[in-house]
C-alpha cells in the first residue's frame, strides 16, 4: 500500500532505472493536464514521457492512434461520450499483442457506476485525483507492466461487481446513454433545476435541455418525474 493508501498489485517500487513509459493525458480541463504534466512529466526524474494530450473523445482517439503510448491516463467525464467511449473505440489497440495500449482512469469521481463502467470497458485501474505525483508515477509503471491499480475504496466496488455471485448485470438501457447524459440524468433525478445543472457541469441551459430530451427519448420516458422514478429504481440518485 502506498503513502496515500493506494492499493496496487505486484511488487517493487513501480519504476525501473533508465526505463521510460510513454503516456497520453486525456482530460477536458487544460489546467489539470498542465498540472499532471508538471508533476509527472519530467522524464529524467520520473521516467514518464508525456507524448500527447487530448480534451475530448475524438481528440483522444486521434492522439492515441498516432502516438501508441504504453499508458493512457483517462478522465471518466469527457465531451463526446466519456471515457467509456474512448475505451470502446480503442479496443483493438488494447488487445494488440505486440504493443498494447493500457488505460488508467484518473478522475475526480469515485461513484461506483463510473468505476465499474470503465473497468468493464477495459481500463486496467482507477485512481482519484487526490493521488500524489509519486504514487501516480508508480501507478503508471504498474499499469504499463500489466498490473491493476485501484484506490482502496474503489477496489471494493470492483470486487463487489466482478467477484460477487450477485453482481449487478449490465444495464442495456443505461448503456444507451453517454457519460454526460448520465450526469444530467443523475442531477435531474436529484431535483436540480436546469440552471443549477448547467452551472455544475459548466454547460449552457440549452445544452442541458438537449441532454434531457435525448435521455427521455432513449429511455422512452415522457417527463422528468418518470425519469426520476427510473433513476431511483436503479439506485442512481
Amino acid at each position: 500500500m502506498s503513502s496515500d493508501g493506494t492499493q496496487q498489485s505486484g511488487t517493487g517500487d513501480g519504476t525501473a532505472e533508465g526505463r521510460t513509459v510513454r503516456v497520453v493525458l486525456v482530460d477536458d480541463h487544460r489546467m489539470f493536464r498542465t498540472g499532471v504534466q508538471a508533476e509527472i512529466g519530467e522524464t529524467g526524474r520520473t521516467g514518464v514521457e508525456v507524448v500527447g494530450e487530448a480534451a475530448d473523445v475524438d481528440q483522444a482517439i486521434t492522439v492515441i492512434t498516432a502516438t501508441r503510448p504504453e499508458v493512457v491516463l483517462l478522465d471518466v467525464h469527457l465531451p463526446g461520450g466519456g471515457g467509456v467511449e474512448v475505451l470502446r473505440r480503442s479496443a483493438a489497440m488494447m488487445t494488440d499483442a505486440e504493443r498494447p495500449v493500457r488505460f488508467l482512469a484518473l478522475s475526480v469521481s469515485d461513484a461506483a457506476e463510473d468505476v465499474i463502467g470503465v473497468i468493464r470497458g477495459g481500463a486496467r485501474g482507477y485512481v482519484t485525483k487526490t493521488i500524489t505525483g509519486t504514487d501516480l508515477v508508480n501507478a503508471v509503471f504498474r499499469v504499463a507492466d500489466g498490473d491493476a491499480v485501484f484506490s482502496p475504496r474503489l477496489a471494493g466496488f470492483v470486487l463487489d461487481a466482478f467477484a460477487s455471485t450477485d453482481a449487478p448485470p449490465i444495464d442495456e438501457d443505461l448503456d444507451r446513454l453517454t457519460q454526460r447524459e448520465r450526469e444530467v440524468l443523475r442531477l435531474i433525478a436529484r431535483g436540480y433545476a436546469y440552471k443549477e445543472i448547467a452551472k455544475q457541469l459548466f454547460i449552457s441551459v440549452k445544452t442541458v435541455e438537449s441532454h434531457v430530451s435525448a435521455v427521455l427519448r432513449k429511455l422512452q420516458l415522457s417527463n422528468r418525474h418518470e425519469l426520476t422514478r427510473w433513476a431511483a429504481a436503479r439506485r442512481l440518485v
